[in-house]
């Protein structure tokens, strides 16, 4: 007896290997290394008035936190929280990166300053477009919002 015959096989297609880059997000205080990042993140917003010499002097004034969230070796968000320490927190700037937006970058910088600063709220003022994310913390509305450290 002869075997059977095999039957037609179709030819697979070989492996497609694909390499996942896993960056990782760095929250770290704002250093003069980011310096030229930062105004490069601003003015990509239109933001002018953020000048190597006014993000220098505010970024570094008293009762001020600010903090880069970095992907590799680049800056891709900033905040700016201004605070007296004990009651007051009031975030004044936060900027990400177009690439790097819908991913986390922002509630990432806003966790990392209630966590610094030690406070469970702070207060801002919202472009309209931005209202749905600062609506996905805990809130109360107020002529501004105050977010709730209860993520």
């Amino acid at each position: 007896m002869s075997p059977a015959p095999e039957p037609d096989r179709k030819e697979r297609p070989p492996p497609v290997h694909r390499a996942i880059l896993t960056v990782v997000l760095r929250i770290e205080a704002f250093s003069l290394t980011h310096l030229d990042e930062v105004v490069a993140l601003c003015a990509a917003e239109g933001w002018p008035s953020w000048t190597h010499q006014s993000v220098e002097r505010a970024f570094f004034g008293p009762g001020v936190l600010a903090l880069v969230a970095v992907e590799g070796s680049n800056v891709v968000g900033v905040a700016e929280l201004l605070t007296d320490g004990e009651v007051i927190a009031y975030l004044a700037l936060l900027v990400v990166s177009s690439e790097a937006r819908r991913r986390g970058v922002a509630r990432a910088l806003i966790r990392d300053l209630f966590a610094r600063s030690g406070l469970s709220r702070m207060d801002l003022l919202s472009e309209t477009n931005s209202a749905s994310f600062y609506e996905s913390f805990p809130h109360k509305i107020k002529p501004g919002y105050r977010l709730y450290d209860k993520t």
